[in-house]
């Protein structure tokens, strides 16, 4: 490494080949790093205008286990206007905390978009009733796609896949990208959520803030367990859940705020997912009880993620270097 920066598009990132077992145990790896206290994930910084046209996220954190510090930034416009007219931008910066140098600077949606699905799947296998059978994703975009492939990964025994979405184009992708990762399994497409949700054991909640759909409290199956990484879940999932999980309770003050009460309050967590992962802590308590789960995206994920994508791509040549300090 110099001390020039390499930059790796999204197309260079593209082609570069992980698995999903590989994604998942890179960002396990990050949580038990977190917990044992070698790692740092201070809470992000949120800015957006009155009118709520756009929002912007800075994050900074350092991984212990690879030793390596990074700056993750954010920025989605056009939350008031449809899908296809909305622009994201996102970007990680990593340094290596042992030669002082660079390591890259990488677009991170590709990151984020396996990343977010792998915690999911985690937080299923940690959270979810004993033989869980049924899953429903509720969304068809980038993080509803790769939902099932990961469940499917960590909970092989699941023999319904559930997904409810609006789009066309998503839903076939949803269907495509299966079909790539487990040949010959195919999602059944469900219209009416009420029903759906009240049989299923898991819940992913992965639509976009235009979504019409939002689950209530009263339709889930005793046990069942419903994770938010976007919309599709109503406020009544959390405040009437028996047992809260956050992946940063911190965090879930932050972004969650659109879940409060009444009173503007968020009910307490019960137990934080790195504490879970680590099995100091319990995902469930009962079979029958109806967990919460919070999927807020935290940037030791993605730093340990996206260092795993640089080794892939510096070992292949990859990227653009730029001498931004020269």
């Amino acid at each position: 490494m110099t001390a020039d920066l390499r930059i790796l598009s999204a197309g260079d990132l593209a082609g570069l080949e992980i698995s999903l077992s590989d994604v998942l145990a890179t960002v396990a790896d990050a949580y038990r790093s977190l917990h044992a206290g070698r790692s740092d994930n201070p809470r992000k910084l949120t800015v957006k205008p009155p009118d709520g046209h756009s929002v912007s996220y800075a994050m900074l954190g350092r991984d212990g286990s690879r030793d390596v510090v990074a700056v993750k930034t954010s920025y989605k416009h056009g939350l008031d206007k449809g899908r296809d007219e909305q622009h994201y931008y996102t970007t990680l910066t990593l340094y290596d905390d042992v030669t002082g140098r660079p390591v890259a600077m990488m677009d991170c949606a590709r990151i984020g978009s396996l990343r977010t699905p792998a915690v999911s799947a985690l937080i299923a296998r940690e959270c979810a009733a004993p033989g869980a059978r049924t899953a429903l994703v509720i969304g068809t975009g980038v993080q509803g796609r790769l939902a099932l492939p990961f469940l499917l990964t960590v909970l092989p025994d699941l023999d319904r896949l559930l997904v409810h979405g609006t789009h066309p184009d998503g839903l076939a992708a949803v269907r495509d990208v299966l079909r790539e990762h487990f040949p010959g399994r195919d999602p059944e497409i469900v219209t009416d959520l009420r029903q759906a949700a009240g049989s299923a054991d898991i819940l992913v909640a992965t639509a976009g803030g235009h979504t019409r759909a939002a689950v209530e409290a009263g339709w889930l199956a005793p046990g069942a367990l419903s994770i938010l990484v976007g919309h599709g879940l109503a406020p009544s999932t959390l405040h009437e859940a028996d047992r809260i999980i956050a992946t940063s309770a911190a965090q879930m003050k932050v972004t969650g705020t659109d879940l409060a009460g009444a009173d503007g309050e968020l009910p307490p967590v019960d137990a934080e997912f790195p504490a879970v992962l680590a099995g100091v802590a319990a995902g469930r308590r009962s079979v029958g009880e109806r967990v919460f789960a919070y999927n807020s995206g935290l940037v030791v994920t993605d730093i340990a993620l996206g260092h795993r994508f640089a080794q892939l791509a510096l070992a292949q040549g990859l990227g653009v270097e730029v001498p931004l300090w020269r």
